[in-house]
């Protein structure tokens, strides 16, 4: 169980190294100060060397997932994997891959932990069953708060503290991680035909704004100590001139003080796919980018992390609890539309969705993602994701690193592939950052561990981190990486190595060991007993007579989750 990487190029954020050649010892599954001389040799001459991917926000387990793979044959066929040798399993899927594959093409990527980013309460045995035949990947679930009837009730009487101990039974019964917060009030609104597009905007027969339910839930979360932020999906996606909204909700929690007990997140904020609601305008004739915006906010902001959920310019399958959104999208592209209510906390709708590099609307999106990415000072405060499948598959990351790392591969796209709304609906002609590789491994590796709460073994490999390595054969001292933007998307297309807790998961490209399984992480947070006795008695009567499943039914039991890693809290 003794391995040593030597020569290669490693580029570790959290640990200041930046393309230094130094040996990274290996010892049971961790990162070790030294080895033995009888450590096998892994020689990484003339590679770079990062941590393995966190993916903070995907689609990868879960009701609407499981819709997405069921009622799209037509997705299944663009990419399939057929079985192979030590019990490889088949699968099949482009942007709604199905699980086994789900971990085979995220570790061929150099990714080792993936977070399923919205899982209904009530059908979160369901989701961690797919956890179950995920291999290789670690990984968590955020389950759905902002349209819970239990918590829109408590914050609309200002009742924090039983909030918070709803809240911390809610995490231990569904095995979740943190507070995700989608459309606040306004997939409620939906079940009523209606939507919330501003933060005032009251929700029917609730009487609770989405303003209400975002300051609320933050504070429940540093109450709780969580270790991460709220996880936020503004009200108003996709919609010209939402940005305004945006911004409003991005200064909801500004004066709320992270916890510090949460360690190394000094942020209450993680705000998610925000291409989706950085538009201008007042309508799709003239919409344009808002994007410089929303950046000059999060510049000098300090409170707020976030993700970009940039457009790839593919078919896809789009799928998010924002059920009035999809309606939308259905109603703009005519295809095919499938809904579901979720009782007393959820909904969610899923549509096809064609990104067409030729279509105006689609390469504007392309731009305003990359003009997040790149007007964005610090990366630090930015995580790469595609908001997969909504924006496109996460396996088009290596594409993404690329664009951001060539202006050349960006000029070459708008003179040639992209309609002219990307040149003037957007700025994005006029920026020449290019991203290295260091900025890389921060949006990719140290930033998402770190926002998660993670940092002290994901995102590294300083000594006590996981022995999550990954190895790509693409040499800077060699390599034009400006202008040979095709060798930067074939590297980290195609891991040459990937140690997932130290043993080899990827070898060439190729998943060369289909036996190992991540771990499950969830919280397990305690609050005064008597109140969070009085919330239960509540919240059991409710249960009688409203929900169509049992209380004692619901909770998914510790025993039930593969490998679990529970992140306990302390008594408040």
């Amino acid at each position: 169980m003794e391995k040593i990487i030597k020569n290669g190029m490693v580029y570790d954020p959290l640990n200041n190294i930046d393309g230094e050649k130094k040996d990274i010892c290996i010892k049971d599954g961790k990162i070790v100060d030294s080895v033995s001389d009888d450590a096998e040799v892994i020689d990484a001459t003339g590679k770079i060397v990062m941590p393995g991917g966190v993916d903070p926000h995907t689609h990868i387990a879960g009701a609407k997932v499981n819709v997405g793979r069921m009622y799209r044959p037509e997705d299944s066929k663009k990419d399939v994997e057929a079985c192979g040798a030590g019990g490889k399993r088949c699968g099949s899927g482009f942007s709604v891959p199905s699980t086994f594959m789900t971990g085979y093409r995220y570790a061929q990527m150099g990714y080792t932990t993936a977070m399923e980013a919205a899982m209904p309460p009530l059908l979160a045995r369901h989701t961690h069953e797919e956890f179950h035949d995920t291999p290789i990947l670690d990984h968590a679930a955020y389950p759905l708060f902002g349209n819970n009837w239990f918590v829109m009730e408590y914050l609309k009487d200002g009742d924090i503290d039983s909030c918070a101990a709803y809240a911390s039974w809610l995490l231990k019964a569904t095995k979740g991680y943190t507070l995700k917060i989608v459309n606040p009030g306004g997939t409620e609104a939906w079940g009523w035909g209606g939507n919330l597009h501003g933060v005032n905007d009251v929700t029917p027969y609730f009487d609770v704004t989405p303003a209400q339910i975002i300051k609320g839930l933050a504070e429940v979360n540093e109450k709780l100590q969580l270790p991460h932020s709220i996880h936020l999906h503004c009200n108003d996606l996709g919609h010209p001139g939402n940005y305004e909204t945006t911004l409003a909700s991005f200064d909801l929690p500004k004066g709320i003080k992270a916890n510090p007990a949460t360690g190394a997140r000094d942020t209450v904020l993680y705000a998610t796919h925000v291409q989706f609601h950085s538009y201008g305008g007042n309508s799709w004739r003239d919409v344009v980018s808002a994007a410089p915006e929303v950046t000059d906010y999060i510049n000098k902001s300090d409170h707020i992390v976030f993700d970009v959920g940039q457009v790839t310019l593919d078919e896809t399958t789009t799928m998010t609890a924002d059920g009035p959104f999809e309606f939308d999208l259905h109603s703009l592209n005519g295809l095919k539309w499938a809904n579901c209510d979720v009782e007393m906390e959820t909904g969610s709708g899923v549509v096809p969705c064609i990104y067409a590099a030729k279509a105006p609307v689609s390469a504007m999106q392309w731009a305003v993602g990359m003009e997040l990415f790149l007007l964005t000072k610090d990366a630090g405060k930015v995580c790469l994701t595609t908001d997969s499948p909504n924006a496109g598959p996460f396996t088009r990351y290596p594409r993404v690193i690329a664009w951001l790392m060539s202006n050349k591969y960006r000029n070459d796209m708008l003179d040639e592939k992209l309609h002219s709304w990307a040149h003037r609906k957007t700025s994005i002609a006029a920026i020449d950052r290019e991203y290295s590789l260091l900025e890389i491994a921060q949006i990719t590796r140290s930033t998402p561990a770190k926002v998660l709460g993670l940092s002290d073994t994901k995102g590294h490999l300083g000594v006590g981190a996981d022995a999550d390595v990954a190895i790509y054969d693409l040499n800077p001292e060699t390599t034009d990486l400006s202008v040979d933007y095709m060798a930067i998307e074939a590297a980290f297309e195609r891991a040459s190595l990937l140690l997932k807790d130290g043993e080899t998961a990827v070898k060439d490209g190729n998943v060369v060991n289909t036996s190992l399984h991540g771990r499950t992480y969830w919280v397990n947070t305690q609050v005064e007993k008597t109140l969070y006795d009085e919330v239960l008695a509540d919240v059991e009567k409710k249960f009688k007579q409203y929900y169509s499943v049992n209380f004692q039914n619901y909770p998914v039991q510790e025993e039930y989750i593969n490998k679990s890693a529970p992140i306990n809290g302390v008594m408040l």
